[in-house]
């Protein structure tokens, strides 16, 4: 920990500015400072993030600026602030932060490949916030510390106080703004500690495609062999769980780029969610939160700090942060050679994808760009229907550019390194969500185990009519009719009926994409007038 460091280049005048603290220092400084905070009985440190428990992506802006303008993908996702506006709440933080008595600060990296790596200096009010940060970014060395030099980035983080909803370009009382050319980024009325995470990686998504290398909202392991897997998956999906495999080392569990050297981790830790946690049922994650962990905003015994993850009177977005290098296979430094498979896992509650299918280069592109996956709504007169869900890229709230831009990327070096592409369901078969029943983790794992052999690449196939998709007819450990989704449904017109509305929604969600993809990519989604029967691939 440096104490003689000072902040005074930024404007920042306080006494004493602690940077690059230990997380023994961040514990005993929360509990002495912080308005809530005790250590559970595992040893991590249990904090609040007050009034928001999630992000705010419709308070996210990115100032224009001639220099990115023309790069940005402007819309809901990125939304345009002018640069005064900016100004105002850059010096809104600043002036917080000099009332404060003391402030902390976290100088580490994004990217484990030394080549592509930035660096990143962060501002902060709360030993919260530093030891979140200290765990999400790559921790200098003692002697890359005393060599850090000026940042790449800086993030000011005066979420304890608010914006002012008055001004420009404000919704609410909070407002979380990054300017690509001044390569600042400020966050004001909200204490979420997962807006800083999501913000480098916004960053990452932005300077990297920019000189080809490819970010990825996505986990990733390497087997024995050096084989490496991708997991694209939005929530519900399974792409923590089943990234987490005992007999391949994990890379990373969120945020991932692949260069012309193979892919590195963004991040130094893992920001695992851990609502319903237990030992049994993802022992990796549970013993990783011991001391040095920040367990966010979980319910716990007042008297034997014992938490329980069943609990969700606060909020269901309950969270652990943890160094990597709390899990036992974790591989240190975080890096792997060119991906062998990469998977896109859904958690399709049609009851109408397969288990498992195989996607052309083409396929592949209309896939990632769509980013499906479906939630079950809530229950109304004891009927429940499910509700389907796209984020292009399998990410879009962090996507920059226009989606095909990482499209396009993928596509690359999907063909240099002659990658499979596989969609995974993990989701219903034989019906719909309250009809079929959930996909079981024994077959989704083993369905895994034969990619990553190389048994299914192998294996005899059959062509989806509606969805085009190449369906493996046989796999180790699986029962073989659950391998063709509507061989599972007791009526096909059922199937049928149901297949032809998931299509019809994905063709209406691609609509906002074609214009950026090739006639080949389009014609890669479903087709909605076809009788739904699968063909035999010779």
């Amino acid at each position: 920990m440096s104490t003689s460091f000072n902040l005074l280049q930024y404007g920042i005048k306080n006494k004493e500015t602690i940077r690059n603290a230990s997380p023994a220092q961040l514990y005993q400084m929360a509990i002495l400072y912080e308005k809530v905070a005790a250590i559970s009985d595992k040893g991590a440190l249990m904090l609040d993030s007050g009034e928001k428990t999630g992000r705010s992506p419709k308070d996210k802006r990115i100032i224009e600026r001639p220099e990115s303008v023309n790069d940005i993908w402007w819309g809901n996702v990125n939304i345009k602030m002018d640069e005064h506006t900016f100004n105002i709440n850059i010096q809104r933080a600043i002036d917080y932060f000099n009332t404060r008595t003391r402030m902390y600060v976290v100088d580490g990296f994004a990217g484990w490949d030394a080549k592509y790596r930035i660096k990143v200096r962060v501002i902060c009010t709360r030993p919260y916030h530093a030891l979140f940060m200290n765990n999400m970014l790559i921790r200098p060395t003692q002697e890359e510390l005393a060599t850090f030099g000026e940042p790449d980035y800086v993030i000011y983080n005066a979420g304890e106080f608010p914006a002012n909803p008055y001004t420009t370009h404000m919704n609410s009382r909070t407002s979380i703004d990054l300017c690509f050319e001044r390569k600042q980024f400020v966050i004001l009325g909200t204490e979420y500690a997962g807006e800083m995470k999501k913000g480098v990686f916004t960053i990452m998504n932005y300077i990297m495609p920019k000189i080809g290398v490819l970010s990825m909202h996505c986990s990733a392991n390497e087997g024995a062999d050096g084989d490496v897997s991708l997991f694209f998956g939005l929530s519900g999906t399974g792409k923590t769980t089943l990234s987490a495999d005992p007999h391949r080392q994990l890379i990373g569990d969120d945020e991932h780029c692949w260069s012309a050297d193979g892919v590195f981790n963004i991040e130094g830790g893992c920001y695992a969610k851990a609502v319903n946690l237990s030992a049994e049922k993802e022992p990796e994650i549970f013993q990783a939160i011991k001391f040095g962990t920040v367990l966010e905003n979980v319910v716990y015994d007042p008297t034997t700090h014992e938490v329980d993850y069943d609990d969700t009177s606060i909020t269901e977005n309950t969270r652990a942060s943890y160094p990597i290098e709390f899990i036992p296979n974790a591989k240190i430094p975080c890096v792997g050679g060119h991906p062998k498979n990469i998977i896109f896992l859904t958690c399709d509650a049609y009851g109408v994808l397969p288990p498992v299918s195989k996607l052309t280069p083409a396929q592949a592109m209309y896939h990632f760009i769509s980013g499906y996956t479906a939630k079950v709504a809530g229950t109304e007169m004891g009927v429940t229907e499910p509700t389907a869900t796209f984020s292009a890229c399998f990410g879009a709230a962090f996507m920059v550019w226009h989606p095909s831009k990482y499209a396009e990327l993928l596509a690359q070096k999907i063909q240099e390194n002659d990658t499979h592409v596989w969609l995974v369901n993990t989701g219903w078969t034989g019906g719909a969500y309250g009809v079929g029943s959930r996909i079981k983790l024994r077959y989704t794992r083993a369905i895994l185990d034969a990619i990553h052999n190389g048994e299914l690449a192998k294996a005899p196939t059959v062509v989806d009519a509606i969805f085009g998709l190449e369906i493996p007819t046989s796999c180790a450990a699986v029962p073989s009719e659950l391998l063709i989704p509507q061989n599972t449904w007791a009526s096909h017109e059922d199937y049928v009926a149901t297949a032809k509305k998931l299509a019809s929604l994905f063709t209406k969600n691609f609509e906002t994409y074609k214009d950026g993809c090739s006639e080949e990519i389009i014609h890669a989604g479903p087709l909605e007038n076809v009788e739904g029967r699968v063909q035999s691939v010779e």
